[in-house]
């Protein structure tokens, strides 16, 4: 049959996962990153994910599909919840901490910050601050520092250090920091990010302002896994 139903263009898809955490159906899953719409036969055709998604995304196509089927879509939804499916960012986790034979030393080793300037948030940073001029940039996400340990001295250290967290915080990034890097003598830029789709928001976000600033500095991402080891750099 006929009928209404969305349109994902993976090249616009940041992965930030909202509209799959928007779906009341459960018909948008994320895979490598990219939404995907995992069945025609659970989107009813009612867009709730479209206000949602902050890349424009996603749109309303007329095609051949199937009739939604609001007894799958519950049978799906039913399963998630068994399985803490959904959004990956969501999902339950313990990790098994054992102690190291050198706790009792590590506690009396005071660890100085490497916060070199405040405010650090995104939001708050105003975009012509003196220690942007020749800074070496850190864009973190909020959850890099709690998940990796030696946050502080293996990438904040010489660094202006500036996190946000693209999920909750949002709002799009990519202009203030494409007036930070346009308007700065900024040499370098290194992203840290979570595993998780949400933090591709993040690293959309930079990619999109050094493009945009027309300036071609060095910059890198590193990836940090949920359990605190560093995936990729």
């Amino acid at each position: 049959m006929i009928r209404r139903i969305i349109n994902i263009d993976e090249e616009k898809c940041n992965g930030c996962g909202a509209c799959a955490n928007a779906c009341h159906e459960g018909a948008i899953t994320m895979v490598n990153g990219k939404a995907k719409l995992l069945r025609d036969d659970y989107c009813d055709g009612l867009g709730d994910c479209l206000p949602t998604c902050p890349t424009g995304a996603i749109s309303f196509v007329e095609r051949e599909a199937l009739a939604y089927d609001e007894e799958a879509v519950k049978a799906n939804m039913k399963k998630k919840s068994e399985t803490f499916g959904g959004c990956p960012g969501h999902r339950l986790q313990t990790f098994n901490r054992e102690s190291s034979k050198n706790t009792a030393f590590a506690k009396d080793v005071k660890m100085p910050s490497h916060l070199g300037q405040w405010p650090c948030q995104i939001k708050l940073v105003p975009v012509n601050a003196p220690y942007f001029d020749g800074a070496k940039l850190l864009i973190a996400a909020d959850c890099t520092a709690y998940a990796y340990a030696q946050m502080h001295n293996d990438f904040m250290r010489g660094k202006i250090t500036l996190i946000g967290c693209p999920k909750l915080d949002d709002i799009d990034y990519s202009e203030k920091l494409e007036s930070i890097i346009a308007n700065n003598n900024i040499w370098s830029v290194t992203v840290v990010r979570m595993e998780v789709p949400c933090c591709g928001g993040l690293e959309y976000a930079v990619k999109r302002a050094l493009q945009n600033s027309g300036k071609f500095i060095p910059w890198q991402v590193v990836t940090i896994s949920t359990d605190g080891k560093i995936l990729d750099k």
